[in-house]
């Protein structure tokens, strides 16, 4: 995420933006990488670059790792490169308009295709709106089909009713340190709230 976020990522998100008749290679090197870095595969997916990963770890530690690949990803989303410091690599990267707006979308998302909801969802959604980041209407468009009013609608809806506190406090606590964690999760459903209820004024 660039950056751009302030917790533990559980997972490395892609989009598959080559040719279709270039999955094969794509797999292929990808699993090349996996074998130099000491990685074993646990579970892959037949259909798309998706991989479950599992790497040396302490008997308390975390030691998977999911790689996805989003094929193909939305038309709206656009691109930049940008410097991974970390790594000493430039890299293309979604903009920052087109995380926050595909992060908006993923709560509802996740539930729809999966049944599940991540409290970390609306951290992510808290923490780019805290940080005053712009998003990319026409991303929101073709991921949901609505206009921007109707979905800021549906979603705080969503999060009136789905979001209990006890989804909040299982899935962030260990992706923040435990002071951080203290102070957002008594207000982290209430401020993301009143954030979407200031968007929803703003189309009015």
């Amino acid at each position: 995420m660039r950056g751009f976020l302030d917790r533990f990522s559980i997972d490395l998100d892609f989009d598959y933006v080559a040719d279709k008749t270039e999955i094969d290679a794509v797999r292929k090197n990808m699993e090349k990488t996996f074998k130099a870095l000491g990685l074993t595969i646990k579970e892959k997916s037949r259909c798309a670059p998706q991989y479950f990963l599992k790497y040396p770890a302490g008997a308390d530690e975390r030691n998977t790792i999911k790689i996805d690949a989003t094929m193909p990803p939305p038309r709206a989303n656009k691109y930049e490169a940008a410097e991974l410091k970390e790594i000493d690599r430039i890299i293309t990267c979604q903009t920052v308009e087109t995380m926050f707006a595909n992060k908006l979308v993923a709560l509802i998302d996740r539930y729809e295709k999966n049944n599940s909801i991540a409290g970390r969802d609306i951290y992510d959604i808290h923490h780019f709106f805290m940080n005053g980041f712009g998003y990319d209407k026409e991303v929101i468009k073709e991921r949901r089909l609505t206009e921007i009013k109707p979905f800021f609608v549906e979603l705080k809806k969503f999060i009136e009713t789905e979001i209990t506190q006890t989804i909040i406090e299982q899935d962030i606590n260990t992706l923040l340190p435990y002071d951080k964690f203290k102070k957002i999760r008594q207000v982290l459903k209430k401020e993301t709230l009143l954030f979407l209820s200031d968007e929803i004024k703003r189309f009015a």
